[in-house]
């Protein structure tokens, strides 16, 4: 389902599948979802995380339906007439079960705003105010991560990579998560990186870039030698910031890795059309690390 949708990558742009749950609005990036599906059989796990509804067959593949009427408002009955959206993120399918689709949206990423902190919900990224309703963004990444830990990215991932003392580069993080921020910052210094600085959105980042070359010019290099970002921020995405970045006649050179859970073989072309030097998943942390020095001599 997603595969032909939004093929020019930095627009600014994004599609989201509006589907409700339990009556409340809630968004997906299409980018993520393979297909809706009917629910037909439905087998149980025993002794499984009270958030994994079972196992559903999709074309004999085996797909983990995660229920997601638990996850936002702790019911645990599943109903099986329910529609199930497949996705795929961090290189691995799952599936969660919904009420009804509405519809698919054609939105700029800076019509996404951020949740207040007093309104805030760990499981929400964005708001978007669409026919004078407010449309949740999940954070399904986390909803998985939550489940099950090792799906996402963690200092035992790179526990193989050689310490040594990396703290004169500087890097640039951006990713709106705060849990993986953090996580990639204790990742990183565990690998000997401590010059981090981190941004929660792209606009902020490239406009930080961008008065850094105003003052330094091309010595804006001596204070930020790679970005690390993620795609799906609100106000400026990823695919947007790295092409600003590498249309920039200075910036240009300044490395970039797209770091996200929507890095797969058939997306991958998204990021070379903008420019990215390098593209990883998130559970491939070990390898940003090895990637970041081959980039950073």
């Amino acid at each position: 389902m997603g595969s032909g949708i939004l093929l020019e990558s930095g627009t600014g742009e994004v599609e989201i599948l509006e589907f409700i749950v339990n009556n409340k609005h809630y968004g997906i990036n299409v980018i993520k979802v393979k297909e809706v599906l009917e629910m037909e059989e439905l087998t149980e796990i025993p002794q499984s995380h009270p958030a994994v509804a079972g196992l559903i067959l999709c074309r004999n593949e085996i797909i983990t339906l995660v229920n997601l009427k638990y996850v936002l408002d702790g019911q645990n009955v599943v109903n099986k007439k329910n529609k199930v959206i497949l996705c795929e993120f961090n290189k691995t399918k799952v599936a969660f079960n919904i009420d009804s689709i509405v519809g698919i949206h054609r939105i700029g990423w800076n019509n996404i705003s951020k949740p207040e902190d007093i309104a805030s919900n760990p499981l929400i990224i964005g708001n978007i105010i669409l026919n004078n309703k407010i449309i949740f963004l999940l954070d399904f990444e986390k909803i998985v991560t939550d489940i099950n830990p090792e799906s996402g990215i963690s200092e035992d991932k790179i526990i193989d990579v050689e310490y040594r003392d990396r703290s004169d580069i500087k890097l640039m993080l951006v990713d709106d998560s705060p849990l993986i921020r953090r996580l990639l910052k204790e990742t990183l210094t565990k690998a000997g990186f401590t010059n981090l600085k981190s941004f929660d959105e792209g606009e902020q980042a490239l406009d930080y870039l961008k008065k850094l070359v105003r003052e330094k010019g091309e010595d804006f290099i001596k204070e930020v030698q790679l970005v690390i970002t993620d795609i799906e921020m609100p106000k400026m995405d990823g695919h947007t910031l790295t092409r600003r970045i590498k249309e920039d006649n200075i910036l240009r050179e300044l490395p970039v890795i797209i770091f996200s859970s929507l890095i797969t073989n058939e997306l991958a072309h998204k990021g070379k059309s903008v420019g990215a030097d390098a593209q990883l998943s998130k559970p491939e942390v070990g390898t940003l690390v090895e990637l970041i020095d081959k980039f950073i001599k």
